[in-house]
């Protein structure tokens, strides 16, 4: 009996054959050389014991032929692309695999993360935010190296952290051809994925994509030009896109970042076809003012294949993605969480002119995005439908900006207890210092007389309050249910104490 997953596949397989056929300039559907890669691979997963959760971190290099695209068409706000094939060129990347020991711990499901350049070097942002669900859940996690920066360097922040310099024994080999590849690149790591021989045994029944910020740029267009071509992902995580993405041509931008070359349009929606679900999760700091104009621009409505949370009182980037993720095991002490979590203003950003955004939320929503594309693809059964955040647009024009409740908070969008019932004001925007303190946000936190006039019975009354808005929140099915205790004992640790 064939599997549906199969025959999926396989008529997959199909449909591309016969558009080859038409497409003068195309190449088969690679499949590249794996290739096993003893020791550390060099990536940061935190400062955790992997093995004592019961994964295991292997590389592999990927090796074969990568195929370039361009656009048949204009590149249209509606995001309804047509990509053909373009070049082709040789190229030599790696991939990164914690995957469960065992295979009954195995839920299926591999989410593969488009790894992040933007520092110069691989980062794994959508690790860092969603690993508590990846482990407990029984997911198998795979970095991919898809751009060229995070193998060769080239960055504006120094070559330093790439591959080839940072281990050139080890990494000696690689070569990226160029971003223009990378769309290909990504397709064919799913497709190993998808085939197995990289997960010691285990297949994989669901493949899922994700990345953050730079790489949900590349995401975004990927989804609108290449996914229909390519067919290899069951599923998207687009994790803090902004109101434009990336190009397929060699050397192209997004709307509004420096640099020469063709740009995406400001408010560039995802197509309407779209072939799979599609998650996008969006940060405060994304809907206004990043590159490409902010998400705002890019707003359209869900339907039976996308859904779009906004989520009240995050940043781009915060406390929990450079302080906390490292430690957060699922066992760490509550007193080494709570010293983490310190709102501060020293970072490996630089030095803001606030504290960074120290929210929780953030996070714990993104497992649920994860978890919900996880069921979403699995089962048919769509997320819950969010609230967009509440927005006002001068009438003279000019920028827009969120509305704020009585305590500086924004109304509208995903709520939690953090902005519900709050200790300090959150928001994503109004920070500076550093080339990307702009993203950080900031946390301001309350005085002991607003603490007195919010919460007159004290920590008691606090904790009454925000149990009630954690349970609004997890029946909306914005927080998992799993991590209520986590969030309590948090809450509790964290609440201001009055000083003597």
């Amino acid at each position: 009996m064939i599997s549906r997953r199969t025959l999926r596949r396989w008529m997959a397989h199909v449909t591309l054959g016969l558009w080859l056929i038409f497409a003068s300039t195309a190449v088969a559907a690679e499949m590249p050389k794996v290739t096993a890669v003893a020791g550390a691979p060099s990536l940061r997963l935190g400062a955790f014991d992997l093995k004592a959760k019961g994964y295991v971190v292997e590389e592999f290099f990927l090796s074969g032929t990568a195929q370039s695209y361009k656009l048949a068409g204009e590149a249209t706000v509606d995001g309804r692309w047509q990509a053909i094939p373009a070049e082709t060129s040789a190229y030599a990347t790696r991939i990164v695999v914690v995957r469960p020991v065992d295979a009954k711990r195995f839920n299926g499901a591999v989410a593969v993360e488009w790894l992040n350049v933007t520092g110069g070097l691989d980062a794994a942002p959508d690790w860092s935010y969603t690993h508590r669900e990846l482990l407990r859940s029984g997911f198998a996690w795979v970095g991919v190296s898809a751009q060229r920066v995070g193998v060769e360097g080239g960055s504006r922040f120094g070559s330093g952290g790439a591959l080839k310099a940072a281990n050139p024994a080890r990494y000696g080999v690689l070569s990226h051809p160029g971003d223009a590849f990378a769309f290909d690149i990504f397709s064919q790591a799913g497709r190993v994925v998808d085939s197995g021989p990289v997960l010691g045994g285990l297949k994989a029944a669901r493949v899922l994509a994700m990345g953050e910020s730079q790489s949900a740029s590349y995401l975004t267009t990927y989804v609108n030009a290449v996914d229909p071509l390519a067919r290899v992902y069951d599923g998207f995580l687009i994790h803090s896109r902004s109101g434009s993405a990336a190009m397929l041509a060699p050397g192209a931008g997004v709307a509004g970042a420096p640099g020469a070359g063709p740009r995406a349009p400001a408010g560039l929606k995802l197509r309407s076809d779209l072939r799979v679900p599609v998650l996008t999760l969006i940060a405060e700091t994304d809907l206004i003012g990043n590159q490409g104009g902010g998400f705002l621009l890019a707003r359209q409505p869900d339907s039976n294949r996308l859904r779009t949370w906004e989520m009240a009182g995050t940043a781009h980037v915060d406390n929990y993605a450079l302080m906390v993720s490292a430690i957060d095991s699922g066992q760490a002490p509550i007193a080494n969480l709570v010293a983490a979590w310190k709102p501060t203003s020293a970072t490996i950003l630089g030095k803001l002119i606030k504290p960074m955004n120290a929210a929780p939320q953030h996070h714990y929503v993104a497992m649920s995005a994860l978890s919900h594309l996880e069921t979403w693809v699995r089962t048919g059964r769509g997320p819950p439908k969010a609230p967009e955040l509440e927005v006002v647009t001068p009438l003279a024009g000019g920028p827009s900006n969120l509305v704020l409740d009585a305590e500086g908070n924004a109304k509208g969008g995903i709520r939690s207890p953090w902005v519900d019932v709050p200790t300090a004001k959150h928001s994503g925007l109004g920070n500076s210092g550093g080339p990307l303190g702009f993203l950080a946000g900031s946390t301001e936190l309350f005085d002991a007389a607003t603490l007195q006039r919010l919460y007159p019975g004290g920590q008691a009354d606090y904790m009454r309050r925000f149990n009630k808005a954690l349970t609004r929140a997890v029946k909306a099915g914005f927080i998992l249910s799993a991590d209520q205790a986590d969030i309590r004992a948090l809450a509790e640790a964290m609440y201001p104490q009055p000083t003597k």
